[in-house]
Parts: structure tokens; C-alpha cells; sequence
């Protein structure tokens, strides 16, 4: 197979940065991850931006937040009170932790501010809102 395509498995090494250059994951020193092309495993805009590459082919591309994770939605921030957390978890700064929602479904959330009486937790993914830049390289089309 000479491109990637939907239903094609690949296997590729990657860097992502933020605007500001600071990386917030790469592949380097590890395996390549693999992925299947249209199946939902990675977020919309890298999925995109595999299609057409061929082995050892090198781009770099910055997708909009639409195009990664979304714009942050600021209806996920809640300000809860401490008497509500756990007794035995003292708040601290990007402290992650998940609940169980009403539906059943795992709710995963960080906590973003605190003071005596208030804990206040996001549950956007911690890249929402952001723009993401990634260096790709194709290693290999099954």
C-alpha cells in the first residue's frame, strides 16, 4: 500500500508542541503509535493528516482546537464545596480526579482552584481550547 487511507493500519512517530514550542507528547524513544485511519482511536485532525502520507513520509501540521479537542466549555467548570470531596484528600493544584456522573458514566476532572470553604475542578480535556502542532512521520502502512 503506497498512501494511507481509510481502514489503513499505520504506524507513526510524532512530536506535538504547543504555540508557545512546548511539547506536550512525542513518540520519540518509544514505539511508533498505531492507529487504524478513520476509526475514532486518535482526534479528528491527526487522523486527517495521516491520509495521503506514504512510508517515510515527514509533514508537520497545527489543527485548530475544533480539529483536536474542542473549545473549552466553560459550563465543564464547577466550583464544589470541600465538605463534598473526600475527607481524606487535601486539594492541591492539577490534582486529577474522577467521579461517577448521573448517568454512570466516569467523569475525569482537575482541580483548577481552591480556597478554605471551595474546591473548583474542570472536567474539559486538559488540551481543550488549544491549538496543537504536530510533526508526523509515516513508518508504516498495513
Amino acid at each position: 500500500m503506497s498512501e494511507a487511507t481509510d481502514g489503513s493500519t499505520v504506524k507513526i512517530h510524532y512530536t506535538g508542541t504547543l504555540d508557545d514550542g512546548e511539547q506536550f507528547d512525542s513518540s520519540e524513544g518509544r514505539d511508533p503509535l498505531e492507529f487504524t485511519i478513520g476509526s475514532g482511536q486518535v482526534i479528528p485532525g491527526f487522523d486527517s493528516a495521516c491520509r495521503g502520507m506514504g512510508v517515510g513520509d515527514k509533514k508537520t501540521v497545527t489543527l485548530a482546537p475544533e480539529e483536536a479537542y474542542g473549545e473549552h466549555n466553560p459550563e465543564m467548570v464547577a466550583q464544589v464545596e470541600r465538605s463534598m470531596m473526600p475527607e481524606d484528600m487535601e486539594p492541591e493544584l492539577g490534582l486529577q480526579m474522577h467521579a461517577q456522573g448521573p448517568n454512570g458514566e466516569m467523569i475525569n476532572f482537575v482541580i483548577v482552584d481552591f480556597d478554605d470553604e471551595n474546591v473548583t475542578v474542570d472536567g474539559n480535556a486538559p488540551l481543550a481550547g488549544k491549538a496543537l502542532t504536530f510533526a508526523i512521520e509515516m513508518v508504516e502502512i498495513a
